[in-house]
């Protein structure tokens, strides 16, 4: 039977096959849609279908990516840090093929029929202000983007992710109109995450001020040299 010295380093423990399988699965949505696209069995609104589908895809992935610091800092799992950016950037693509779908296809680029259903529907505008945010969230995901940035600032930025969420669970919100079951679900483990995360920040703040009151007490009393 395993105590808790051993629980730890086996949530740490490296898995190098895990990336490739979660790759691979972060596919298997848009393989899903593109088979039943071609065979036509999308439904009797095939575009709404797939709009739909992209961007429920997308708001799980942006989920899942804010919830690998919480797993790592609530339960130790060090190993969700690694997968992270890689969730992140599968957000963003899903949300590309969301508004690519609807710019594209539904919307056939015409570009005033955009700006229209933009300015005059609020869950359109949602939903595209949550695009926007990830854009920059995307473009500095790489670690040269850290280091032009500073990691501090890094960080702030991308606390934005959090905004992109909650703008998305109300895009979503509004979309569905009646059976609103499904945002809420995605609003409230949102929530959950914010919350996790500021509890962290917290407890990280009161371990510094302790370090930093121990630094001082051991500095007051080390013995001074004539």
């Amino acid at each position: 039977m395993s105590g808790a010295g051993t629980a730890i380093p086996f949530r740490g423990r490296p898995r190098p096959w895990l990336k490739p399988a979660v790759f691979t699965a972060a596919l298997a949505p848009l393989a899903a849609i593109s088979l039943q696209a071609v065979r036509g069995a999308l439904g009797a609104n095939p575009v709404a279908e797939a709009l739909n589908r992209l961007g429920l895809t997308a708001i799980v992935f942006l989920v899942a990516s804010l919830a690998c610091t919480p797993a790592r800092e609530v339960a130790g799992w060090t190993w969700a840090i690694g997968l992270r950016r890689m969730l992140g950037l599968f957000a963003y693509f899903y949300a590309c093929l969301h508004f690519a779908t609807y710019a594209i296809v539904d919307q056939g680029l015409r570009g005033k029929a955009i700006v229209a259903d933009v300015s005059k529907r609020p869950f359109i505008l949602s939903g595209f202000a949550a695009f926007l945010l990830l854009t920059p969230l995307a473009a500095t995901s790489t670690a040269a983007a850290v280091r032009r940035l500073g990691f501090p600032r890094w960080k702030r930025l991308h606390r934005l992710a959090y905004v992109a969420g909650a703008l998305a669970a109300f895009h979503f919100w509004l979309r569905v109109k009646k059976d609103v079951r499904q945002p809420a679900i995605y609003a409230t483990v949102l929530g959950a995450l914010l919350l996790a995360r500021v509890v962290v920040f917290l407890r990280e703040r009161r371990r510094r001020a302790r370090r930093a009151a121990g630094g001082t007490k051991r500095a007051n009393a080390a013995p001074t040299v004539d």
